[in-house]
């Protein structure tokens, strides 16, 4: 693949996946900052990864797998270095996409998106995604039915939450 052919199709997936990708740093990094270097990360990755592709998946689902593993070891290296813990309450929403982003509700689902630990967080993401069970046991590298078990957690869990946050009004 000559490089003028990979800045092509590069170009091509970012502008195609751009909500995709931004979904999955909004999910990692809570600050604009953190979220910008994040991005940067993944879009690297993405470079390197377009001559590697080789069509046996969706391009999504490559994406998507590239996101979380960068994402991933991003969050792994920040953990180590960080001395506290930011506030929730400090997370900034950098990225537009189709949705409000002064939606209290969207603020609400990925502060609790945040809380949850690695793969239940790429599950959720997923789901909202609306990757098939198949596609993200794939991603994953978890069985089909160990996903359709802790989505069945998952939706639970994020059911109760939100009726704790509206007695306390979100």
């Amino acid at each position: 693949m000559t490089e003028s052919e990979q800045q092509r199709v590069f170009k091509s997936w970012l502008h195609a996946h751009k909500g995709l990708l931004f979904k999955i740093v909004r999910a990692y990094a809570t600050t604009a900052e953190d979220q910008d270097d994040l991005f940067q990360e993944v879009a690297l990755q993405v470079w390197r990864s377009v001559p590697n592709f080789r069509g046996e998946s969706a391009v999504t689902t490559w994406l998507y797998r590239i996101a979380l593993n960068t994402s991933l070891r991003w969050k792994s290296r920040e953990d180590k270095t960080t001395i506290k813990l930011r506030e929730l309450d400090d997370t900034t929403l950098v990225f537009q996409s189709e949705q409000n982003p002064n939606d209290d509700r969207v603020a609400w689902l990925y502060r609790e998106i945040n809380q949850l630990n690695e793969i239940d967080r790429s599950l959720c993401l997923m789901l909202l995604d609306d990757f098939s069970y198949k596609e993200m046991a794939e991603i994953l590298g978890i069985s089909e039915s160990n996903v359709a078990v802790k989505i069945h957690r998952l939706k639970k869990y994020l059911v109760e939450q939100s009726k704790t946050e509206t007695t306390h009004e979100i």
